[in-house]
């Protein structure tokens, strides 16, 4: 038999255990009710680069999009700064309640490599969802002899490391893919840096740079009129837009492969259920046809799918880039 002082104290122990685990209910409840009505107002679409790139232009037309499907402003912010790190770095930081996302792209998993980065790129967010994806195009000016991979190949043996070729920054993803190229054809050439795309392309059709891996909007307009020869593209399988372009795998180096793409991420700690409702607008926006059609003329397909695809595409490429720059001796100052 308990003694009454016992049963006083039992009896508090399960009075306080009760009303424990009332408030936890309450809580939850409260947290699900809140998130139920999410969003309630303005949405901050974090663009860590500057206005006026393909980064900009893919967030700005999700931006709109979001705003009408979500029924709340979704306001694009550029910050732009250190290859996207600073960017990112405050859309990672901010509360995860869904009021602030951040686009990324190939750069997001580069960076792990090439910097030290003040966040987890795994780790610390949480995913959306793909938005997009694109191959790039390996093109070579009008006045190399070369009308194949394999003759690009076989020239840049016997040149032995004279070919050069353009990217659009030290460590930018264009430079990364070149690198990745050349070692698994077992070739050379050496590179001439730029900053951004445009002057890239524009020495490589005047013949001061050999070779150039390009988006498909920026090189383009030069493959229609003839000035610039496309040898492959980088995408494991037919692009759309050239299905007769072989990829680089066909054309004779297996196994090689890099997508140009675009995700959208939040701070992690995003609850679930506001994780689901981003996932499905942005699969919803992104596969409408004034979408598909926008994307498709800077060479995109839209890339509808789950949260967990778009952390394989960033896991799996941080492990790529991780090798390739270590083997290559890449470093950005």
């Amino acid at each position: 038999m308990f003694t009454n002082q016992t049963r006083r104290r039992l009896g508090g122990l399960i009075s306080r255990h009760v009303l424990g685990v009332a408030a936890l209910i309450l809580a939850a409840g409260t947290t699900t009710s809140a998130y139920a009505a999410y969003p309630d107002h303005q949405i901050k679409l974090v663009i860590p680069f500057a206005p006026g790139g393909g980064n900009d232009a893919v967030g700005r037309t999700i931006g709109k999009l979001l705003t009408e499907s979500l029924g709340q402003p979704v306001v694009v912010e550029n910050m732009a700064g250190a290859g996207g790190k600073i960017g990112i770095a405050y859309g990672l930081r901010s509360k995860p309640d869904g009021y602030t996302l951040t686009l990324i792209s190939n750069s997001y998993a580069v960076n792990a490599s090439l910097y030290q980065l003040p966040f987890d790129p795994v780790k610390d967010m949480t995913p959306i969802g793909m938005i997009a994806h694109g191959p790039f195009l390996i093109t070579t000016t009008g006045k190399l002899p070369v009308s194949s991979l394999q003759d690009l190949i076989r020239l840049a043996k016997a040149k032995k490391g004279s070919l050069s070729f353009a990217s659009s920054g030290v460590g930018g993803i264009s430079h990364l893919a070149t690198e990745l190229f050349m070692m698994d054809a077992g070739i050379k050439m050496a590179h001439v840096p730029y900053r951004g795309t445009g002057p890239a392309v524009m020495d490589t059709l005047a013949g001061r740079t050999d070779v150039f891996f390009s988006t498909p909007g920026a090189a383009m307009p030069y493959i229609k009129n003839g000035r610039l020869k496309v040898l492959a593209q980088t995408l494991p399988k037919p692009w759309p837009e050239m299905p007769a372009l072989p990829t680089v795998a066909q054309a004779g180096v297996p196994g090689y492969q890099v997508v140009i793409w675009y995700g959208l991420i939040a701070p992690k700690g995003l609850p679930p259920q506001v994780q689901t409702k981003l996932n499905q607008a942005l699969n919803a926006a992104i596969v409408k046809p004034e979408v598909t059609r926008q994307l498709s003329m800077e060479g995109d397909q839209a890339s509808p799918g789950t949260p967990e695809q778009l952390r394989t595409q960033i896991e799996t490429e941080i492990g790529v880039w991780q090798k390739v720059v270590s083997e290559a001796h890449i470093k950005v100052d």
